[in-house]
């Protein structure tokens, strides 16, 4: 893939109406040009991985970061995270949590887990719109990841 093609943000989510804001909140911060979407968690991680529809992806074009909901069908998003951060191919890519899920639990274990950010999605459109244009400001723009390794 090159690299103008290569995506720079996963979107893991899952409501139709989370995911229309947060694609809405990213074009109106110019941070929408390369963004890959999955509706369930089996999808994100045959994405990630290069399995099923995405064979043909080399998973060195891993994006930039992940944005990752936690209540997914089919795979949930704290199996995700443990498959991408126990994976020495993916565990480098950060993973920004952004859920509607106070639980300390959900919290704890996805620390645990190694996640980057964990974010509980305002209600209010205004702030849900700010909390994604800064996601995308500082994880697409300003966070420095480790080069990759060959």
């Amino acid at each position: 893939m090159s690299a103008q093609a290569a995506v720079e943000l996963l979107i893991v989510e899952d409501d139709p109406h989370d995911l229309e804001l947060a694609l809405r909140a990213l074009r109106k911060a110019n941070l929408s040009n390369r963004i890959e979407v999955a509706r369930d968690g089996a999808e994100a991680l045959e994405y990630i991985f290069c399995e099923g529809r995405h064979a043909g992806r080399q998973i060195s074009d891993a994006p930039k970061v992940v944005l990752l909901d936690l209540k997914l069908p089919k795979v949930d998003g704290i199996s995700v995270l443990r498959r991408l951060k126990g994976d020495a191919r993916t565990r480098m890519i950060p993973v920004v949590v952004l859920t509607s899920s106070r639980e300390q639990s959900d919290v704890t274990d996805t620390y645990d887990l190694g996640v980057n950010s964990y974010i509980v999605k305002p209600v209010n459109f205004d702030s849900f719109v700010e909390s994604v244009r800064n996601l995308g400001l500082y994880w697409l723009l300003l966070n420095q990841p480790p080069a990759a390794s060959g």
